[in-house]
This record gives structure tokens, C-alpha cells and sequence, in this order.
């Protein structure tokens, strides 16, 4: 490629398909819009659909969604979700694994019982959909997968062992998958958010010591907007970042450097 052949067309998605896994709730809304802004049609395999607000938004933007009722983490599941996005839309071109749930304990309370549900939703069944969608990015030589990590993904993970030994294992995963698939031109990469403004964060967010201890620990000054993220992930889901590859990118507003 040429210097003089870059333009804005680089971050288009015109006629690209999407998985995104949890993609209608929270921070994985934020990326199948991102992505239907940008031009995919996007499949949202997850345990329930919204009030179709998400639907709505994708469709005001001229792009279709599919949403497919689903625990990604059943027997087979993974292979349904990969052949329905292939049946509905022709391709499957890029996998967001967004799905990803948490449980606190302290570490002495922390058995099995809370350990085993994470490592299945989180970290299997994240392999498990990209084993499955690059049985079809293979053979048309080109795809993305874009995995989410975390801050705990860096750090230890004071009361969830099992996030944290998720998320070190989703940065591992995104590099061994990046460093055999990259000959095949299908770039892997993760995105680390870090503080966001979120249902999930509501009850630190509403505590005035927990909410200023979070903010002094992040240069930008304030907790992250899900919008915040959408940017990332267009940039990694289009052509403009075909040489990046096997990397994390932290949307922290400075978190790690502190």
C-alpha cells in the first residue's frame, strides 16, 4: 500500500458482518453500534434481548441486526451462533467476545461454585467463538477478533480471582491466536476498558469515597462513557489497523500510569 492510497474509507465497514456476544446491554451495546455506524450488520447472540432499543439504533443507521436468544456457554453453542450469523448475512468477518460476568467474594469464600461459571462465559466460550468463526475467516483469507480484557487483566483482582484469571488469560489467548492466524491476514487484538460509567459500576459510582478514590486514580479526571469505546473499536474491527496485531489497547483515560 501506498501513503497516498489511506483515506477515511480505511475505517469503513460496508458490507462486513459482525458477531457480538452480550452485544445489546452495556459496554457491548456501545460495540455493535460502533460497528453498524461504521457500516456492518451486526448478530447478538445473548440470554435475553433488550426492549429493542438496541435493534432500533442499529436499524436508524440502515444496517440490519440479528439477535439469536442463546447461552454461549452450552454444548454446540458456539458453532449455532458462527453458522447463524453465516446463514443470515453471508459472512462472518468480525467476532467481538463483549460477554463477560463477575462475581465478588472474598478470596477465603471463593470456591468452585463462583470460579467455575466465570471461566466458562468468560474465557471458554470466547475460545470457543473464535475457534468456530475462523473456520470461515481461513478460507476468505481475512477477519477481526477483538477480545475484551480489562484494568484486571494488569492488575491482581482484590475479591474475583477468577475475572482477573480470566482476563490474564483472554491477553494470553489474544496473543497465541494472533501469533498463527496473522499469516492467514486475520488480525487478533483486545480491548482493555478501564472505569466505566455503567449499570454494573452504579453502586462505586454512588458512594462518595469509593467514587473519589476510583477518579484519583485516573488522570483523565472522570469515569469513561461507553461512547468512549466505540472509537477503539471501529479502528480495530476496519482495514486501518491490518498490521495491528496481538495487541491490548487500554480506553482507561490514564488509569495504568497512575
Amino acid at each position: 500500500m501506498n501513503i497516498t492510497d489511506f483515506s477515511r474509507d480505511f475505517f469503513s465497514l460496508d458490507g462486513k458482518n459482525a458477531i457480538v456476544t452480550g452485544g445489546n446491554t452495556g459496554l457491548g451495546q456501545a460495540f455493535s453500534l460502533a460497528l453498524a455506524k461504521a457500516g456492518a450488520n451486526v448478530f447478538v447472540p445473548a440470554l435475553a434481548e433488550d426492549d429493542g432499543d438496541t435493534r432500533r439504533l442499529i436499524e436508524a443507521e440502515g444496517r440490519r441486526m440479528e439477535f439469536l436468544e442463546a447461552d454461549i456457554t452450552g454444548p454446540g453453542v458456539p458453532r449455532q451462533v458462527v453458522q447463524s450469523c453465516v446463514d443470515a448475512f453471508g459472512t462472518v468477518d468480525i467476532l467481538v467476545n463483549s460477554a463477560g460476568i463477575s462475581k465478588l467474594a472474598d478470596v477465603q469464600d471463593f470456591g468452585r461454585a463462583e470460579w467455575d461459571p466465570m471461566v466458562s462465559v468468560n474465557l471458554t466460550a470466547a475460545f470457543e467463538l473464535a475457534h468456530e468463526a475462523i473456520a470461515h475467516m481461513i478460507p476468505q483469507r481475512s477477519g477481526k477478533i477483538i477480545n475484551i480484557a480489562s484494568m484486571f487483566s494488569f492488575l491482581g483482582g482484590q475479591w474475583s480471582p477468577a475475572y482477573a484469571a480470566t482476563k490474564h488469560g483472554i491477553v494470553g489467548f489474544t496473543k497465541a491466536y494472533c501469533d498463527e492466524l496473522a499469516q492467514h491476514n486475520i488480525q487478533v487484538n483486545a480491548i482493555a476498558p478501564g472505569y466505566f460509567a455503567t449499570k454494573i459500576t452504579e453502586a462505586t459510582r454512588s458512594d462518595p469515597e469509593t467514587n473519589q478514590r476510583v477518579l484519583d486514580h485516573i488522570p483523565a479526571g472522570r469515569w469513561g462513557e461507553v461512547a468512549d469505546l466505540m472509537g477503539a473499536t471501529v479502528f480495530l474491527a476496519s482495514r486501518a489497523s491490518d498490521y495491528v496485531n496481538g495487541h491490548v489497547l487500554a480506553v482507561d483515560g490514564g488509569y495504568l500510569v497512575r
